[in-house]
């Protein structure tokens, strides 16, 4: 039997010892915070990842617990107010400032849920043409939430912006419709809150049939972080570490993708067993993390998460940008920072952590990367290129937008000509120049035909 599982939220964050030398103001504010963002922590992290001699500054601290600056001002007092009330103004104002941050971004309900004979599959996410995504149903939770995240929706409790299935035969059918499908991602929440039976249930046929075109089985999760445990010594580690062997024997590649935002996560003992024995198996560990104000904002830091992934035998993935969603304004950091610290992490690790791809911005359109910053002219262009796209011809074209030291996202952009236009599909504010022409003193030699 494994370490006991103990999980806090805002019903009970009161109880984790550690907060008690916080003032009642500031437990009063975060707890308001928690009304409106979903949060969860657990003690595997209160006490071994949290520095609490460094509070709040501590990254895994704001990784990982409600900040009363992810509400503006306004909205935290209201629900303070309120939350001394009436129950039912409090719940209205809650959804009114969920409703306002963005819940759902880059199109993913409308744009990436497919259809199976007709019918829409709730739990299927279908972007690129090589990729399917799964929500199964028992994993739309995690052993904690981070602050940042960007399916914070999928755990406020309103089921029409839920994506989940308890369905693998749709998944089935619709692997075997759509034979240029190479890889099926299992995501969340975190898949791994789930046993490994109801894990197994879900692959069992998947290993069996072999639908489709399918070779590349990806697991999506955060438990390497926030529970080790589930690969060690839970009561069914041991038959997930056989599951994974299966996978691998019925002839699939299989990745883990992990979520190392901090290298303060890869440092204890029980996260660097949890490696190995994953490792051991057959199965391969990506990481990828965005770079967040307050946590992670720093080229060394990345510098060294990048080292200590390949020195314990993992690849670094992807530095994402801060998705636009939630509490966006307290983590995004302008672009051209962002590319700065990519760089300067970068050029100061080996060839083995150059692997790493980014900073990435997930748009409606695709995975837009922010390739460089360049002059012409006397003026400055973002550099960016799709690395992923709903339209497949557009990847690895490299494309131009203006420079603006402010910009922390695509929609801050506007294409630097007429020729860039193509490359903002679903920005319809950016369709037309003003005047519908190129900037004068832009150099064609950079524009993409």
């Amino acid at each position: 039997m494994g370490t006991k599982f103990k999980a806090y939220s805002s019903n009970n964050f009161h109880d984790i010892k550690q907060l008690q030398n916080l003032s009642a103001g500031t437990l009063l504010r975060m707890e308001a915070v928690a009304k409106v963002l979903p949060f969860r922590t657990n003690n595997y992290i209160t006490d071994n990842l949290i520095n609490w001699n460094n509070i709040p500054n501590d990254p895994m601290f704001q990784l990982t617990f409600p900040q009363p600056e992810m509400l503006n001002d306004i909205d935290l007092q209201r629900v303070i107010r309120l939350m001394k009330g009436d129950k039912v103004k409090l719940d209205l104002e809650i959804r009114k400032i969920q409703m306002k941050m963005n819940p759902q971004p880059a199109g993913q309900l409308e744009l990436n849920t497919p259809s199976l004979e007709g019918t829409k599959i709730k739990g299927i996410q279908h972007k690129y043409m090589e990729t399917v995504l799964f929500f199964p149903e028992q994993g739309q939770t995690c052993h904690a939430y981070c602050t940042y995240c960007f399916r914070w929706a999928q755990f406020i409790g309103i089921d029409e912006l839920k994506m989940a299935t308890r369905e693998s035969q749709e998944l089935i059918g619709y692997l075997n419709e759509h034979p240029k499908v190479t890889d099926l991602l299992i995501t969340g929440g975190d898949p791994m809150i789930m046993k490994t039976k109801v894990i197994r249930r879900y692959l069992e046929d998947i290993l069996k049939s072999k639908p489709g075109g399918l070779k590349n089985i990806r697991i999506g999760t955060k438990a390497l972080s926030y529970w080790p445990y589930r690969f060690t010594i839970d009561e069914d580690a041991d038959d997930l570490m056989l599951l994974f062997e299966e996978i691998i024997d019925a002839g699939f590649h299989l990745t883990i993708m992990a979520h190392f935002t901090h290298p303060v996560e890869m440092d204890t003992p029980q996260v660097k067993e949890a490696v190995k024995r994953i490792i051991s198996r057959g199965a391969i560990i990506r990481c990828q993390s965005p770079v967040l104000r307050h946590i992670n904002d720093d080229a060394d830091i990345w510098m060294e998460m990048w080292s200590k992934q390949v020195t314990m035998g993992m690849i670094p993935y992807y530095m994402f940008v801060a998705r636009d969603t939630g509490p966006k304004g307290y983590f995004n950091l302008p672009l051209d920072e962002v590319y700065e610290i990519f760089s300067s992490a970068f050029n100061r690790v080996s060839g083995l952590a150059r692997t790493a791809r980014g900073p990435s911005m997930s748009t409606k359109s695709g995975k837009i990367l922010v390739d460089g910053i360049m002059t012409s002219n006397s003026k400055k262009y973002f550099v960016l290129k799709y690395i992923q796209s709903r339209t497949p011809e557009l990847v690895n074209r490299v494309f131009l937008a203006k420079y603006n030291p402010v910009a922390v996202w695509i929609d801050d952009l506007e294409p630097a000509s007429k020729s860039d236009e193509l490359f903002f599909p679903f920005m319809k504010q950016h369709m037309q120049l003003d005047n519908g022409t190129l900037d004068d003193d832009f150099d064609d030699e950079y524009a993409f035909a």
